[in-house]
């Protein structure tokens, strides 16, 4: 329990897995590999983001929402795995930003899904990446991310 208690110590405490908006499952694990479905920034406690990036919202919010998608996206795989130590690596990370017309910055917002990683797993942290400006997202959601993480069996 090790990176809950990072986590914790980093003010940033696990919140209980979000349920599917659809017919779906948080997160699959097929071998050693752990996928998750996309996971807002949704919170519990505290101010939710709505809206677009370079139109309601500034490159530091989306930043910080990309780190609560993150954590979210920890949470699913928590409750398929038990224990995040278990965590061997974090393989990709697939990013998409509610982006106003001619926001260009995806990369900068989803940096704070991949600082956070790196911050708590160190080079196991370090991922492949990809940010994508989309014109919208569910409920308005400013940041949702999907990951493939490699855990030991």
């Amino acid at each position: 329990m090790e990176v809950e208690k990072k986590l914790e110590e980093m003010g940033y405490p696990l919140i209980d897995p979000q349920s599917p908006a659809g017919v779906y499952v948080p997160a699959h694990q097929i071998g050693d590999l752990v996928f998750t479905s996309g996971q807002g920034s949704r919170r519990q406690g505290g101010k939710d983001y709505r809206g677009h990036l370079g139109n309601e919202l500034t490159i530091e919010e989306g930043y910080e929402c990309a780190r609560r998608s993150a954590l979210n996206c920890l949470s699913a795989i928590k409750a398929v795995i038990g224990d995040l130590d278990k965590v061997e690596k974090i393989v990709k990370v697939l990013g998409f930003v509610n982006s106003a017309p001619g926001f260009d910055q995806q990369p900068k917002v989803m940096n704070g899904c991949s600082e956070l990683l790196e911050e708590i797993f160190g080079e196991k942290g370090r991922h492949a990446r990809s940010a994508i400006g989309v014109n919208e997202l569910p409920h308005r959601t400013p940041v949702e991310i999907e990951m493939i993480v490699k855990v030991k069996e």
